[in-house]
């Protein structure tokens, strides 16, 4: 069975179209992500699939209505969530799991996103990351079959954000269905079997990362820092542009790095760095959402990378333990 259907879901504010005839299926034990800019519909898309909006068209989440499903079945983390400041980690989660029979162990949940060297520390003392992962943690009490997160890992470390990824993927190891929102492309990458990209209300592609790279992504980018470089650089190159001082390559294959450079080199072209990448779910991102695939190098993303040394011309129970 389908986890959750969405055929046709729509949603205006007045004049605005905040959603405009969206159609998704998520599987059973499947992670979703949903991106897109910002005010491109993601979390209305979210309230109308969890019944916390109304919404034009038909959504069911196991079969049945938002509003008629068990709702011990969903675990729901919104964008916004602000619990009781005073409130620590240990006393909110034993107040959320206190609504449910059978809730996790609020120890365990507490190690598993993190926080449990604070967890006797009011909610307001805490670091915003360390917030986060306590609200993603009031998601899990109930030990969902669905898991719904708006952007959950916004504000959380990098290391907090890595840990979170290794809950969620135990969760849905086990078989857990985890639908979420995030801007964030690596994480869509590691976590989503497959990647909805909203832009403008409207859904503009479905599928898994790497058939949406294939298709979408474009070649591989060669982005080279020259200094002072002439306008005549481009020449001689298949597929090359100049936005300044960077002068960017496509389609050029890793070996082929060597070639470039001693090409510059013999033209006596001055230059800092060139990194080579393969194209990735943010080009997509950016092509398809209305943007370039030719943007600056994106550093500490997981995606794979040769720079060169500077020249000057001269010759990298569900996943939670009871």
């Amino acid at each position: 069975m389908e986890a959750v259907v969405a055929e046709n879901v729509g949603r205006r504010y007045g004049e605005t179209v905040a959603l405009e005839g969206v159609s998704v299926t998520v599987e059973t034990g499947e992670v979703f992500a949903l991106v897109g800019p910002n005010g491109a519909g993601k979390t209305t898309l979210v309230r109308a699939l969890t019944g916390t909006t109304d919404s034009e068209g038909r959504v069911s989440l196991f079969g049945e209505s938002p509003r008629a499903v068990n709702r011990e079945r969903i675990g729901l983390l919104p964008q916004s969530f602000d619990p009781p400041a005073r409130l620590t980690p240990r006393e909110l989660l034993g107040y959320y799991g206190g609504l449910y029979d059978g809730a996790r162990s609020t120890d365990q949940l507490l190690a598993a996103v993190g926080v449990s060297e604070a967890a006797d520390t009011h909610y307001e003392n805490l670091s915003g990351g360390q917030q986060r992962r306590t609200c993603v943690a009031t998601a899990l009490v109930n030990d969902p079959d669905l898991l719904v997160l708006d952007e959950p890992t916004t504000g959380i470390d990098p290391a907090g954000q890595r840990a979170l990824w290794g809950v969620l993927e135990g969760l849905a190891d086990a078989g857990t269905t985890v639908l979420l929102t995030t801007h964030d492309m690596a994480e869509a990458e590691r976590l989503a079997d497959r990647v909805a990209l909203l832009a403008d209300g409207e859904l503009v592609a479905v599928d898994s990362p790497a058939s949406l790279v294939e298709r979408h992504g474009g070649e591989s980018l060669l982005a080279i820092e020259c200094v002072d470089p002439p306008g005549s650089v481009t020449e001689g190159f298949a597929d090359a542009s100049l936005d300044g001082n960077r002068l960017t390559v496509r389609g050029v294959a890793p070996e082929a790095v060597g070639d470039v450079a001693r090409t510059l080199d013999e033209r006596g072209v001055a230059y800092e760095s060139l990194t080579w990448r393969d194209p990735d779910l943010e080009d997509v991102y950016l092509e398809l959402a209305g943007g370039s695939v030719e943007q600056p190098p994106r550093e500490g993303r997981p995606v794979e990378r040769r720079t060169v040394q500077p020249r000057t011309g001269d010759g990298e129970n569900r996943g939670v333990e009871q």
